[in-house]
């Protein structure tokens, strides 16, 4: 046998082997399966997970989801239309104003919706005034504009749409943040063993749990804002001919007793407040007819008659 060749072939083989083993990975096992929480999850500012330290069984917590910062609003491809939130204001004269607020009251409700409020008063000229809000569905809030002119004469009409998608993406955003959050402090409540860790977790449940309670009240506002449309009708009589109504004696006469009386308040109100002046004017004038009279009464001596 060929020494040299068995030489060359064992060389070979460990070279090899020892770049085998050389390439190999090196790898860490941990047993960690009785470890219990160490720390509780912090947060930067109360608002978003900025870093995750609490552990368990060997593994870091996973960190939060960042919310997607490309497209419209900072928000990412959010798929939300644009939120547009449209009211109108309209004066109409009409000869009927509780009829007119029954018309508006079924118009609304033909239309879908509903009258929300009236308000029905008379003016210093004796006519009927009224004021009725009524809410539609936005789709058809142009169709219930178009109703409510034929009830009358329109003296003014405004619309407006405030757009509130920006705030309405940003509030979706919040709610999709603290609902990851919440989530994760469940994953830490279930894991956690130690009475203090249990306390610290459910403290932050409980102010995400806060936090999205109010980001839902204002999404449920805006979203009836929105699916709702709100038209506000002020109604009012036309002026009588001639500017005002016709003559009414009865008025005349109520006018006549009040101004009366209030002459009589008006010299009552004088007398007191000259009352003052009139007792001192009063003494000032006795003693000046006192002094007066006692000069008169001076007898004439006997020399004076001679």
């Amino acid at each position: 046998m060929n020494y040299k060749v068995v030489a060359l072939l064992v060389v070979c083989i460990a070279v090899v082997a020892a770049a085998g083993c050389t390439g190999l990975p090196e790898t860490l096992v941990k047993t960690t399966s009785s470890q219990e929480i160490s720390h509780v999850a912090a947060y930067d500012s109360g608002t978003s997970l900025t870093q995750e330290k609490a552990a368990w069984a060997g593994n870091a917590a996973p960190a939060v989801a960042p919310v997607p910062t490309s497209g419209p609003y900072g928000t990412g491809d959010t798929g939300i239309d644009t939120k547009i939130i449209r009211t109108a204001d309209m004066t109409l004269e009409v000869s009927d104003v509780p009829g007119a607020v029954e018309s508006l009251k079924a118009l609304a409700i033909a239309q879908g919706g509903f009258l929300s409020s009236t308000n029905i008063q008379k003016n210093y000229n004796n006519q009927l005034t009224g004021t009725a809000v009524i809410r539609v569905p936005a789709a058809a809030f142009d169709n219930t504009i178009a109703g409510a002119k034929a009830l009358g004469t329109v003296r003014s009409i405004s619309t407006s749409g405030q757009d509130v998608t920006e705030e309405y993406v940003d509030l979706q955003a919040q709610k999709s943040s603290y609902t990851n959050q919440l989530a994760q402090y469940n994953t830490i409540m279930k894991q956690s063993t130690k009475v203090e860790d249990i306390i610290t977790v459910q403290e932050q449940i409980d102010r995400v749990q806060t936090e999205l309670d109010r980001l839902n009240g204002r999404l449920n506002y805006l979203n009836n804002r929105i699916d709702i449309s709100t038209i506000t009708v002020s109604l009012q009589e036309p002026a009588p001919v001639g500017g005002q109504a016709g003559h009414d004696f009865v008025a005349t006469i109520n006018e006549g007793i009040a101004g009366f009386f209030g002459m009589i308040d008006a010299l009552i109100i004088l007398l007191f407040t000259l009352l003052p002046v009139i007792i001192i004017g009063g003494i000032g004038y006795g003693i000046y007819r006192w002094k007066k009279g006692k000069k008169t009464a001076v007898p004439v001596t006997t020399e004076e008659k001679k």
